[in-house]
């Protein structure tokens, strides 16, 4: 699996290794061809802006896009604003190297084709991505990889609905 990372964000402390280990590991664990590619790309609440307006006519920043290409050897692009994420992380209990590994994790998952807009495509979704997402923390305290610890907090593996009262909280 080839990754690509590119951060384009004022925010110290990203941490590229990981955020290409969860996006090869959840690819992997869904079977994408492994000579395919994506890239990753950490933005500024203006650029973040921007795309939400331009692609998804929403006003207003947002957290992770992906934009998913109809071509087997290339998957498409995950966009992060870490920024935002450290918002989301500090009112949900937890890192923000956390923010962006579930952030990297839902941001794959779109690529894929999954999606969130109705409630059964929602719960599918969400269940996955937490189940991706634990299933790589197992994976890095048994490869012994230097990468913060899983953590334990009540919305550290949220439902769509606890997402839904965070997005609020946030407003």
């Amino acid at each position: 699996m080839s990754i690509e990372f590119l951060n384009e964000c004022p925010v110290d402390g990203i941490n590229e290794e990981m955020l290409i280990d969860v996006a090869s590991f959840v690819l992997g664990a869904m079977d994408v061809n492994p000579d395919a590619e994506a890239s990753i790309t950490c933005v500024d609440l203006r650029t973040i802006e921007d795309l939400h307006v331009r692609w998804m006519d929403l006003e207003g920043p947002t957290d992770v896009m992906s934009f998913p290409l109809d071509d087997a050897a290339m998957l498409g692009d995950i966009v992060l604003c870490p920024e935002f994420a450290e918002k989301q992380a500090r009112a949900a209990g937890h890192s923000l190297a956390h923010e962006l590994a579930l952030l990297t994790t839902h941001g794959c998952l779109h690529l894929l084709g999954y999606d969130h807009a109705t409630p059964a495509e929602e719960k599918e979704m969400f269940a996955l991505q937490n189940e991706l997402l634990a299933d790589w923390y197992d994976h890095v305290r048994d490869s012994g990889l230097d990468f913060p610890p899983k953590p334990t907090g009540p919305e550290a593996f949220p439902s769509a609905a606890q997402r839904e009262n965070l997005d609020k909280r946030l407003d």
